[in-house]
């Protein structure tokens, strides 16, 4: 189990827009939390949801009941389900010193013009997955919310893969649920040849 369940609760926050699922990865993502016997909770920032917008999500877990319900501002996970908030929102705010960050890019990440606000994390805490490819590739669509939390089971071994994939049957059926569960597969594999590799932020 990961060595941020030490903590009491972890905290989670979820960056997307507007139709790529944001709000349903956290929802996934606790549901997968529940299915390891762990207390979570999941909810959306109040802003506008509207395609294209800049949306948050913030998702909790821990090994105690979760009472509060105050946005997530000190995160210990960030997820980005999409590159081109880099510069227009802040996302890295409050990120913990020993957070993880995983991006939705293709592009390596010494790239992007983030240095600076990852230049306190271990270099084996920040990885991207280019899940919008995998996305497109299985699900035929380009919501990259599943894809990213195979990623995010992998890096942050808080949940399991097959966690995920019990969330997403309870979520999807048939023929949508083995196209997410298969995306996931992959999406899991990925991060972990990247961390094997141990190429840490200039992997792609």
């Amino acid at each position: 189990m990961s060595e941020l369940l030490e903590a009491d609760v972890v905290q989670i926050r979820l960056h997307g827009r507007g139709g790529q699922g944001t709000v349903t990865a956290a929802e996934l993502l606790a549901v997968a939390a529940f299915e390891e016997g762990l207390y979570a909770q999941a909810f959306p920032s109040f802003g506008s949801e509207r395609t294209g917008a800049p949306v948050e999500a913030y998702c909790r877990l821990g090994r105690r009941e979760i009472r509060t319900r105050e946005p997530v501002k000190d995160p210990d996970v960030l997820v980005i389900q999409d590159p081109t908030l880099l510069g227009v929102v802040k996302l890295f705010a409050g990120l913990r010193q020993h957070g993880y960050v995983l991006l939705n890019t293709s592009t390596p990440l010494h790239e992007l013009g983030m240095d600076e606000e990852v230049a306190h994390l271990d270099p084996d805490h920040i990885l991207s997955l280019p899940a919008t490819d995998i996305a497109l590739e299985y699900l035929k669509r380009p919501t990259p919310n599943s894809v990213l939390l195979g990623g995010f089971a992998a890096l942050t071994g808080l949940i399991s893969r097959d966690a995920v994939e019990a969330a997403i049957h309870h979520r999807f059926r048939g023929a949508v649920a083995e196209a997410n569960v298969a995306a996931v597969r992959v999406a899991f594999d990925h991060v972990n040849r990247e961390r094997v590799g141990g190429r840490g932020a200039g992997t792609t």
